[in-house]
């Protein structure tokens, strides 16, 4: 039997539910508006994609989206698709084209968005998804347990790369874990991408020759697949153990190239992820969005963080992580570590911990740790006891008891 991609979405639609979803089907596969000699009925039943579950929900009298059909009425549905992998084979680029192109434009759509995605075997055989992943990023990290303790560089743009460099200093002697360039931070005059990881990884190895603890920093690599691989290739001459990518800018081939070429963890950046997401009727659940990607080799993906400074309620937070730590597929993990950002503090921690039942994440604060009124070291210290009293079922008040960083953390993080 042929395998099938199979694709849900929330669809919202004025036309007759069942004629919407048949031209949804036509216009993502074999259909055309007008009956043609090529589209004979063996073709449909070999080509065409299938309506395999249509469900209604509920109408309502006005349309979520401009530029439909009028009706009286729409109706909102649970819509299932699967189109035979024979198609377009086992190409994620394609794949994107097919359950995330035209059908946004219908005019009988006055609502879509893509709820979740299962995928056959061959697009793992295809991808082989994260070099690195969870375990391989404990190893690097030397972080055997509990998060990953980070941060990111800010102000985001603007500094020297020695003034990038001193405040990795401050960082790495206060026992930070990951280290992450701001998505912004690339390849500017002010701050050259050379001379930046040339100045932060020579303070980053000679803690680590002193210590035996390495930082895990990750480099904004993004950029065009020549840049990023030479990009890549110095960080990894330099001694570095990580990159960053921002996915919505590179693309599928821009990722997918970039793990062929990696030999460090790729740390992938969702900037932009709210015009794909943020209305409730129109584009992309994380869930089906962060399985592509993963399949195209992210070690990291970032999901918000709880209570956050954006429009994420922690519900959405929350799922987004779970999604990322489930296997893409029965026979294909594909692990990938979480990346909680955005706000955070140690106060997030315990519940946290909680929703997710696991601590295999990155962990980021800036003015979290930053701002601490003892200094960068008890800012680290107090945001990872935070994580001791979560993974122990301790109440952060009661450990703070014994932890005067913590204890004066709790005075600042509001």
């Amino acid at each position: 039997m042929s395998e099938r991609i199979h694709a849900t979405y929330w669809l919202e639609t004025g036309d007759d539910p069942r004629h919407a979803a048949d031209v949804i089907a036509g216009e993502q596969s074999s259909g055309t508006f007008v009956a043609l000699p090529g589209e004979t009925p063996e073709l449909k039943a070999r080509s065409g994609a299938r309506v395999e579950r249509l469900e209604m929900l509920e109408t309502v009298d006005t349309p979520s989206l401009p530029g439909g059909m009028k009706s009286e009425v729409y109706t909102r549905c649970t819509l299932e698709l699967s189109w035979p992998i024979e198609n377009f084979g086992a190409s994620l680029p394609n794949l994107m084209s097919t359950i995330a192109g035209n059908l946004f434009e219908l005019r009988q759509v006055s609502g879509l968005r893509l709820t979740g995605l299962k995928l056959p075997a061959s697009f793992a055989a295809a991808y082989p998804g994260p070099a690195f992943g969870i375990d391989g990023t404990r190893k690097l990290s030397g972080v055997t347990h509990g998060p990953l303790i980070g941060t990111i560089i800010k102000p985001s743009v603007g500094l020297s790369p020695e003034e990038t460099a001193q405040q990795v200093r401050e960082l790495v002697e206060g026992g930070i874990d990951f280290i992450k360039d701001d998505e912004l931070q690339a390849d500017g005059s002010h701050c050259p991408f050379d001379e930046r990881v040339k100045a932060v990884m020579r303070v980053v190895n000679e803690h680590a020759d002193r210590t035996g603890k390495k930082a895990m920093v990750a480099f904004n690599v993004t950029g065009d697949l020549d840049q990023m691989r030479r990009r890549h290739d110095l960080v990894l001459a330099q001694g570095g153990t990580c990159v960053m990518a921002v996915l919505n800018s590179i693309g599928l081939v821009g990722l997918h190239e970039l793990r062929k070429h990696a030999q460090v963890p790729i740390h992938a950046h969702r900037a932009g992820w709210g015009y794909m997401s943020r209305s409730p009727e129109l584009g992309w659940d994380y869930a089906p969005w962060q399985m592509i990607w993963r399949l195209a080799g992210a070690d990291h993906l970032h999901v918000n963080g709880l209570r956050n400074k954006f429009s994420e309620s922690d519900e959405s937070v929350i799922a987004a992580a779970r999604a990322v730590l489930a296997p893409v597929m029965p026979d294909a993990p594909m692990t990938a570590m979480p990346v909680f950002s955005s706000g955070q503090t140690g106060l997030q921690a315990a519940d946290t911990y909680a929703a997710l039942g696991r601590a295999d994440l990155i962990h980021t604060a800036g003015g979290g740790i930053f701002g601490h009124p003892q200094g960068v070291a008890a800012g680290v210290e107090a945001l990872r006891e935070a994580w001791v009293a979560a993974i122990e079922g301790v109440p952060l008040e009661k450990h703070a008891e014994r932890n005067p960083a913590l204890r004066a953390a709790l005075g600042f993080w509001k």
